[in-house]
Order: structure tokens, then sequence, then C-alpha cells
């Protein structure tokens, strides 16, 4: 199933990210794309928020994972880096895409190959020198519409 929203400000994106995270169950993977200053980190921010996380979110650029508690781990991931499936694998991510966690990549595109099937695709676009994004979710597998 795929799912098309639009948002004109950082803040509508953040709260359609409220809505995705109140979904979400432990175990679910979300593939983020989209460009640089696509709103990856942003709509984090809001899915973080509905999953009980209290500290900031940043992109996890530099480190490659981030991992915060709420009411259930959120790990929050950005290949960025790397040079592929290879390396994503090499990381050790078996422990948190199969966890017990919600697992959120930054610039999944690279590693597509290493997702399993399940693995909820989230893409973001953004309307050049305007705050507006259509952000679009594939393979959604929960039974509710947001």
């Amino acid at each position: 199933m795929s799912i098309t929203f639009h948002t004109n400000s950082a803040e509508e994106t953040i709260e359609l990210g409220k809505k995705i995270g109140a979904l979400l169950q432990e175990g679910d993977i979300i593939a983020l794309q989209g460009t640089l200053a696509a709103g990856k980190t942003t709509i984090t921010k809001g899915i973080a928020s509905a999953l009980g996380v209290t500290e900031e979110i940043t992109s996890p650029t530099f480190c490659l994972i981030s991992e915060y508690e709420g009411k259930m781990p959120l790990y929050h991931m950005d290949v960025y880096r790397l040079e592929g499936g290879e390396d994503f694998i090499n990381l050790g991510v078996e422990d948190f895409i199969y966890g017990k966690g919600v697992s959120l990549i930054e610039w999944s595109e690279k590693v597509m190959d290493e997702l399993p099937k399940k693995t909820i695709i989230l893409r973001l676009e953004a309307k050049e020198g305007s705050t507006e994004r259509t952000i679009t979710l594939e393979n959604w597998p929960h039974a509710q519409i947001l």
C-alpha cells in the first residue's frame, strides 16, 4: 500500500512523524529516502516523540547509529558515508533491524538489498526554495491509515 501526504512546514512534518510513530510496532524498519535537506531527520523527530523519546534527535551522519530509549528502543541510522550493503552489514546492524525496537535508516537507497521485504519506505521530496514536502509511505503494513 502506498500513501502520500503533503506538509507545508517543519512543524507539519514533525506532526506527521508523530502520527506514523504512534502506529509503529516492535521490529518495524523504515527506510528514509530523499535528497539532502528533504526532511529525513525532521520527520524522525516526530516519530521519536511518538515513541516517547525525550532526547534531542540529531542526524547520526558522523556516528552512523544513534540509539534512543522510549516506549521501545529507536535506532536511528545514517548510511550516507557507507560504500554499500557490505559496509552496512559489517556495522552489526542485524542486532538493531531484527531487534526489539524501531529502526530508521537515512539514505537507505544505498542498502536496500540488505533490508527485509517488510521494510517500510518513507520517501521525502522537498519543493525547491520552500518548506513544502511530499511524503510517500510505501509498504505500510499496519491496518490503520493515517
